[in-house]
């Protein structure tokens, strides 16, 4: 909105507290997305978030049951 009303990208970016940089990684990142892909996708990043940590806590859990099987304690 506010580079449409014709501000540099260098005053939005320091308006928004962004580096230029962020603004030209989100832009490419979700350019062309509208409102609710946006938000099926965070929601699918925090759920692949999620499942990667519930497969690390079982991960570790099969490997201290393996150590207690073997012995190993």
């Amino acid at each position: 909105m506010l580079h449409a009303e014709g501000q540099p990208l260098a005053e939005i970016a320091k308006r928004l507290e962004i580096s230029e940089q962020t603004y030209h990684r989100w832009r490419n990142q979700y350019g062309g997305m509208k409102g609710p892909e946006m938000k099926r996708l965070k929601d699918l990043e925090r759920e692949n978030l999620r499942l990667k940590r519930l497969v690390a806590d079982l991960s570790l859990d099969i490997r201290a049951l393996q150590d207690l099987a073997e012995g190993n304690f």
